[in-house]
Order: structure tokens, then C-alpha cells, then sequence
């Protein structure tokens, strides 16, 4: 008897606790009280006195640093009026200048473009011997400045340089002439489009692709029509800012390009020419152009970030 008591008392105990109401169908559930204590915990942030503070300095920072100097290129641009500021601009030196700079962005662009594309792509998509070096070049231009690396190519493909007998040999001239200068930008601006795509194509990882193989899709298919249209947003904004900064690069191309006029000079060396020549409208009239640059680029930044968000939203 002692024994039955014994087993029955849990069940007797369990009877006796208070049985937790069920909610009918379509009722929410009732929160927890802890959980309900934490829901209503007021939200704790900064006291408006320093957000305010925060912002204003915040602003200022950016209005000294960044908008300031932007509106004093467009003053001294136009300080002797309208007339003076094309002309410096039509003015034959300038134009070659502005011609040599959209040719070597066009060219660096396209190159960095395919680069970015091929490495991304077998970065995310692929194991293979020599990864993480590949990863550790790409990242080379980051930590070498950029005229360490005009010395390079001086090294390299000068008068004097590593391969200075081949290129007599051959009539070809690198330093001084338009290769130097491509070289030089490439190697400044390749690591803006494979470092946009390397991260997407990795967080997105393998399974469209190895479904569209599994159907029949070849390779090259596979990439144009599921790996492309999945990174189109992150890879024109890796090519908008290797847009700007060719157009804008001044250190490596400076060692390479020798400064003549008419035919090595880019924007950037010409406003430096026309500065120490006390040019000041015509070099700050240029400048105006590298600064419209700035701001498109920021326009069409903000905007394709906004697209690229939306589209890892989805």
C-alpha cells in the first residue's frame, strides 16, 4: 500500500499544478512574462543633445573637407567668366589631355572588367592550388603605392630596364608612350572589380549553378545566364569606381608617362602643368571636369548601391 502511494504521488502533484490555458485556433499565444517584460523594456539610445552634436560635426566634417573644395574649384574655375573657361578647355593641349584620359580609361576598364569577372568566378565558384595567393595579389595594389609601382614599370620596360633590349629589338615603347600609362592604371585600379564580386558570388555559393549544369547548361551558359544576371548590379559598381579612379590616378602615371605635352599628358598631369605655371583658371578649369566626375560618380554610386541592396533583399 505504502508503495502504490508512493508511485501515485507524482501523478497526484501533477494534477494539482495549475494546467496552462490552450489558445483556440487563430487566438495568438500568450507571451511569456519574461518575454513580455523584455518586449516592453523602453528603448535605451543617446540623449538628443549629442545626436545633435554628432551630426552637426559629422556635416561640418564633410562640408570642410569635402564640399568646400568642390565649390572652390567651380569659383576659380569661373572666375573670369564663361568665355575663359572654354577655352581652356578647347585649347589643344587640354583636349589631348581629356582624349589620352578617356582612351587609357576605356582600355583599363575593359581589361579589369574581364579580369574582375574571371577571378571572382573561380575565387567563389572553385577550389583550386593557389587561392589564397590569388586573393593576396589582388589586394597587391591596395598596400603599394602607386608610385612604387610607376618605378616598377620603369625597371621593367625603360631605357634602361630588365626588358629594354627585347623592346629596341622590336621597335616597341612602353615608358613615355601610351602602354606605359595603361599598365600603370591597370595595375592601380584591378582589384575594384573582383573585390565587389568576390564577396556576392560567395554568399550566393554554388547551387544555381550546379543546378543549371545538372539540366544541361555548359559552362559558358551557365555563367551568362545564372552567375552574370545574379552580380550585374555589384559588378557596374566595381566598374564605376575603376572608372573614377583610372580617370583620376596621378602617382604611377606620372613616373611613366614623362610629361609631354600633347601626347603623355592625362587630366591629372595637365592640371598639375598649368598650377606651376600659374594657370590657375585654365588648371582649375580641367579640374572641374574630374570634379563632375566625382559628383556622377557619387550620383550613380548612391543609386546602384540602393539597387544592389534590393536585390540581396530578395
Amino acid at each position: 500500500m505504502t508503495t502504490t502511494s508512493s508511485a501515485l504521488a507524482p501523478a497526484l502533484a501533477a494534477e494539482t499544478l495549475p494546467l496552462r490555458s490552450v489558445p483556440a485556433p487563430g487566438e495568438p499565444a500568450a507571451k511569456a512574462p519574461a518575454a513580455a517584460a523584455f518586449h516592453h523594456r523602453p528603448v535605451r539610445t543617446e540623449p538628443p543633445a549629442v545626436r545633435i552634436l554628432l551630426t552637426v560635426i559629422a556635416l561640418a566634417f564633410l562640408g570642410l573637407f569635402i564640399g568646400l573644395p568642390l565649390i572652390i574649384v567651380f569659383v576659380e574655375a569661373l572666375r573670369h567668366g564663361w568665355a575663359a573657361y572654354a577655352e581652356a578647355l578647347i585649347e589643344p593641349d587640354a583636349l589631348a589631355a581629356i582624349q589620352l584620359t578617356l582612351i587609357v580609361a576605356a582600355i583599363s576598364v575593359t581589361a579589369n572588367l574581364i579580369f574582375g569577372l574571371v577571378a571572382s568566378w573561380a575565387i567563389a565558384k572553385f577550389e583550386f592550388p593557389g587561392k589564397s595567393l590569388l586573393i593576396t595579389l589582388i589586394d597587391l595594389p591596395f598596400s603599394v603605392s602607386p608610385v612604387v609601382a610607376g618605378l616598377v614599370f620603369v625597371l621593367l620596360f625603360g631605357a634602361q630596364g630588365l626588358f629594354a633590349s627585347q623592346l629596341r629589338a622590336w621597335d616597341i615603347q612602353i615608358i613615355f608612350a601610351l602602354p606605359g600609362i595603361v599598365l600603370a592604371t591597370i595595375f592601380v585600379t584591378f582589384p575594384f572589380v573582383a573585390r565587389e564580386l568576390i564577396p556576392l558570388m560567395q554568399e550566393q555559393g554554388t547551387a544555381e549553378e550546379e543546378a543549371a549544369v545538372s539540366l544541361g547548361a555548359s559552362g559558358l551558359s551557365t555563367f551568362f545566364r545564372v552567375t552574370l544576371p545574379n552580380v550585374k548590379w555589384a559588378l557596374l559598381y566595381g566598374v564605376l569606381l575603376c572608372n573614377a579612379r583610372a580617370m583620376g590616378e596621378f602617382g604611377a602615371v606620372s613616373v611613366v608617362s614623362g610629361h609631354i605635352r600633347g601626347l603623355t599628358n592625362t587630366m591629372p598631369l595637365h592640371i598639375e602643368i598649368l598650377y606651376n605655371e600659374y594657370q590657375f583658371v585654365a588648371s582649375f578649369a580641367v579640374a572641374s571636369l574630374l570634379a563632375l566626375l566625382a559628383l556622377v560618380t557619387l550620383v550613380a554610386k548612391t543609386v546602384l548601391e540602393h539597387r544592389l541592396k534590393e536585390e540581396e533583399e530578395r
